[in-house]
């Protein structure tokens, strides 16, 4: 779906590169986390998947056509839906089905077909209930929900989210996170989640660890949070639950390595207790 061969990037005045000859490849249906502290490079390599950005040296490609051609971009945006930081940026209308339809009529969908895309995404992000309701009004979570029906309601193949449970409060993260997942395993939509919170990439497929603009570690999830240490050495850690895992390990507790959500540690330990 997504190929980055050798790519680099620099923003302008930048006295160094924020991507620093990156290749990777994402799949069709993957669920992909991008991770990393401020200034990795995480969210420059996002912004590259549709576009926004285009890379000083290598290719982009997704579904064979090149970001960096100009008669692709369009077609790119299409294929590929970004959801940002802050929900209130993203909302353009006052009221919700008029904010989700919004994309679609500027593509130039019959208004019969925008009524039934904008009905069934809402539906899939659980905000039917919602879809007369002013924009205004409601949570930051069900803010970025919104902001992702807009998206699905364009139909693309990909959805990118941006940092886009950096403002929301617990609930609010939860709520996302669950929804996103669902996307991806009921709706078969390619999801890649770019976050510094390590607790958010458990239920991903893979994981690619930036710093300092180069990939420093990919794997899934369990086979990152095999090495603390390194995750460490790179100004990032492992989510408490496998902190925890570890402590119990080095006490002499017999856990599986594989233990990294807390459902899993608790189901371990019952039976020890």
């Amino acid at each position: 779906m997504i190929s980055f061969d050798h790519i680099s990037f620099q923003y302008e005045n930048a006295g160094k590169l924020a991507l620093r000859d990156v290749s990777l490849t994402v799949k069709d249906g993957e669920y992909l986390a991008i991770v990393g502290h401020n200034g990795s490079g995480k969210s420059t390599l996002a912004k590259h998947i549709n576009a926004l950005l285009v890379p000083k040296s290598g290719t982009v490609t997704v579904d064979g056509m090149s970001t960096s051609d100009e008669d692709n971009v369009l077609k790119i945006r299409q294929h590929v839906g970004m959801v940002f930081q802050n929900p209130d940026n993203q909302l353009v209308t006052t009221i919700v089905e008029e904010d989700v339809a919004f994309g679609p009529e500027n593509l130039g969908v019959p208004p019969k077909e925008i009524r039934g895309r904008v009905d069934e995404s809402l539906a899939i992000v659980g905000m039917t209930e919602y879809a007369e309701a002013a924009a205004h009004h409601l949570s930051g979570g069900q803010k970025q929900r919104v902001a992702i029906a807009g998206m699905l309601a364009m139909h693309p193949d990909v959805l990118v989210l941006d940092e886009a449970t950096a403002m929301l409060d617990p609930k609010g993260r939860e709520e996302l996170l669950s929804t996103i997942l669902r996307l991806n395993k009921t709706e078969g939509l390619t999801i890649i989640i770019v976050t510094q919170y390590m607790d958010e990439i458990c239920g991903c497929d893979r994981v690619i660890v930036m710093n300092h603009g180069s990939v420093a570690m990919e794997g899934t999830p369990v086979e990152i949070f095999s090495d603390v240490a390194a995750l460490r050495g790179i100004g990032m850690d492992a989510p408490e639950t496998v902190l925890l895992r570890d402590a119990l390990l080095e006490r002499g507790v017999k856990l599986s390595h594989d233990i990294i959500t807390a459902d899993e540690l608790a189901e371990a330990l019952c039976p020890l207790l």
